[in-house]
């Protein structure tokens, strides 16, 4: 089987019908997973033996692998398939419905649309595939970068009553809020994660740790954790939005602003509510449908990660 490549202008009724068995879908995982020939998971053994009666499965007979009998293995070993009782044709489904929701899909919605059995069992679906989006070893960013905090919540005007008594004097501010610290080159990709405090320290952590030494530019807003970064040797320039000062010449954070708006729409509109506990799964979702919007590749890539 030929590899999916166009996978922005595929419907899903294509996909369904290229990928309509679990035959189909394991011979494109087993050329995803190993496109150099099927390697032990376990040790990364290459001479491994296909078993005859069992499609799909294969053991690894080295010598501190699988004993004396071998480690037995399948094409779904070690990936977000295993152990789970719905077949790799609903898994492929649901990986296309998050790819090509550009505000995302609740798993609601999921569950309508595939008739898992439980409502559980489709946000099982969606945090595994969110797991597998998570980039551990991203590149630092290059040439002009913009930074930026924002903070996940609903609004303090929204909130229970007993909640907005504790909040601020003022009846709205960042109670109860995560804080959220993203990074973004221009016209490249973004990083986003969660931050604990918003302090100096982290700000300035945040941007050694995403920038690249030869970056030209990095736009920030007034926020003092950013003030000592020209003294770091990064090319800093900020405005002042509290001033009403947004743009000035290059020096802006629109680019962060929109994806900041794109997330929060779909925190709000889609998903209603994100706990902290989740939302670093949330925020891998939403980076890698960005940093992938313009990869035709993107529906074998995230098969490929699982």
């Amino acid at each position: 089987m030929k590899p999916l490549t166009t996978q922005p202008a595929i419907t899903l009724g294509q996909l369904m019908k290229q990928f309509s068995t679990e035959e189909a879908c394991k011979e494109h995982l087993k050329n995803l997973r190993w496109p150099n020939g099927v390697e032990c998971p376990r040790c990364g053994n290459k001479k491994v033996y296909e078993l005859k009666k069992r499609p799909f499965h294969w053991v690894c007979k080295a010598k501190d692998c699988g004993g004396p009998n071998g480690y037995r293995f399948s094409v779904i070993a070690k990936t977000i398939f295993e152990n789970t009782n719905y077949p790799l044709t609903t898994w492929f489904q649901v990986i296309y419905l998050m790819m090509t929701s550009k505000k995302g899909i609740s798993a609601l919605q999921i569950h309508r649309q595939i008739g898992t059995g439980d409502y559980r069992t489709a946000w099982y679906m969606c945090h595994r595939i969110r797991a597998a989006m998570q980039d551990g070893g991203f590149a630092k960013l290059m040439g002009e970068v913009e930074v930026d905090e924002t903070y996940i919540g609903g609004k303090f005007k929204n909130k229970h009553v007993s909640v907005r008594r504790k909040g601020s004097p003022g009846g709205h501010g960042t109670h109860n809020k995560v804080a959220v610290i993203g990074a973004i080159a221009r016209k490249g990709n973004v990083v986003a994660q969660i931050i604990e405090q918003v302090n100096a320290e982290t700000l300035q952590g945040f941007v050694r740790q995403t920038v690249g030494e030869n970056v030209s530019l990095v736009a920030t807003d007034e926020h003092s954790g950013y003030r000592k970064l020209k003294k770091m040797g990064i090319p800093h320039e900020s405005v002042s939005h509290a001033k009403g000062e947004y743009v000035r010449g290059n020096v802006h954070t629109a680019n962060l602003d929109s994806f900041w708006s794109l997330l929060k729409r779909g925190v709000i509109g889609t998903y209603h509510k994100v706990s902290k506990d989740y939302l670093p799964l949330y925020l891998a979702e939403f980076s890698y449908r960005h940093n992938n919007r313009e990869n035709p590749n993107v529906f074998n890539d995230v098969i490929a990660e699982c």
